[in-house]
């Protein structure tokens, strides 16, 4: 005879800290002063609307990667492979149009299964071999980085599909068309997070993943699903990339890898796993967005704007360890 757990001693899922919220809260903030400051200091160059324009556009990109890392993030793990990956992506795609004479929505459609397929091999290699994710996909983005450059060498692709282009670099009511498709895919990530529970399952294999077995949650399914769709997230971001740029090289991807750790540490996701926050990732990496304005504005030295984003995703860790939180959360 089968003994039901009862309601009240059923393992519960978690919520939302208050700590995540409060940093949600501080970041917008920031976010808003930041700009300010900027349309003081630059007597309103970031005011108009090109430079708008070109914020949001630029902006679609780290919001996409810092998803995609944060997927994995969500049960402890780590994607070192989301940029060479998101330019691997790339171009896939736009070989697909140029050499191999595809339409762009099945161009597209290679892009994101590229990244989904080389994400599901991510997860079951760590599954399979026990190994950390960290090393794991150390070695996969070496292995892709080799395919970039040994298949493609150091070719440009462009003169691709004119209507991607146009979609890429247009707008509808002022705002770009690709900053609007990275919003939509945040608002999906913070569905899948929140309602889907498939979703809630990975937050509750990284919050304590003894509890989450003892459940009825497999673990290693969770693992696997959070390397499928953060391989997703970063073929979603290389499309991104060639409707935005008109032409793809094998150096696509190359400084995308500390944008993806800094939105969403800064953002309050945790590295231990079991807390993601979609709108903080986003707002981090809106602020690093208006950190490489500022930089162009101000001519500063690009070396000295990685070490301010190196430095300020340090503090967010050792805040994290010293705060050192024991319950999960969604977005």
């Amino acid at each position: 005879m089968t003994t039901l757990t009862p309601p009240e001693r059923r393992p519960r899922l978690p919520r939302l800290p208050e700590r995540i919220a409060g940093t949600e809260t501080t970041l917008a903030a920031l976010a808003v002063a930041g700009y300010v400051v900027l349309a003081a200091t630059t007597h309103g160059a970031v005011v108009s609307g090109g430079t708008l324009t070109a914020i949001f556009q630029f902006l679609a990109v780290p919001m996409v990667i810092g998803l995609s890392q944060m997927a994995v993030l969500s049960v402890g793990q780590m994607n070192l492979g989301v940029g060479v990956l998101t330019g691997f992506c790339a171009m896939v795609c736009a070989w697909l149009m140029v050499a191999a004479g595809l339409p762009a929505w099945l161009a597209v459609a290679g892009a994101l299964l590229t990244g989904a397929a080389i994400g599901l091999v991510n997860g079951l290699l760590v599954v399979l071999t026990r190994i950390n994710g960290f090393v794991v996909t150390l070695a996969t983005m070496t292995i892709i980085d080799g395919l970039r450059y040994g298949v493609h060498g150091t070719a440009t692709y462009q003169g691709y599909s004119h209507r991607l282009v146009s979609l890429g670099q247009g707008s509808v009511l002022g705002v770009p068309t690709v900053f609007l498709a990275a919003v939509a895919i945040a608002i999906l990530v913070a569905f899948f997070f929140r309602s889907v529970p498939l979703g809630r399952r990975l937050l509750a294999s990284g919050g304590n993943p003894l509890a989450a077995r003892l459940s009825g949650v497999s673990n290693d399914r969770s693992l696997v699903v959070a390397h499928l769709v953060s391989g997703l997230l970063a073929g979603a971001a290389g499309v991104m990339v060639v409707a935005l740029s008109g032409s793809v090289n094998a150096t696509i991807g190359d400084d995308l890898l500390l944008p993806s750790f800094a939105a969403p540490i800064i953002g309050g996701v945790a590295l231990a796993g079991g807390v993601v926050s979609v709108l903080g990732t986003c707002l981090a990496a809106l602020i690093i967005r208006l950190v490489d304005v500022a930089q162009a504005q101000y001519s500063i030295n690009p070396d000295w704007v990685d070490l301010i984003v190196g430095a300020v995703v340090l503090g967010a860790v050792l805040i994290t360890q010293l705060r050192r939180p024991r319950a999960g959360g969604t977005p």
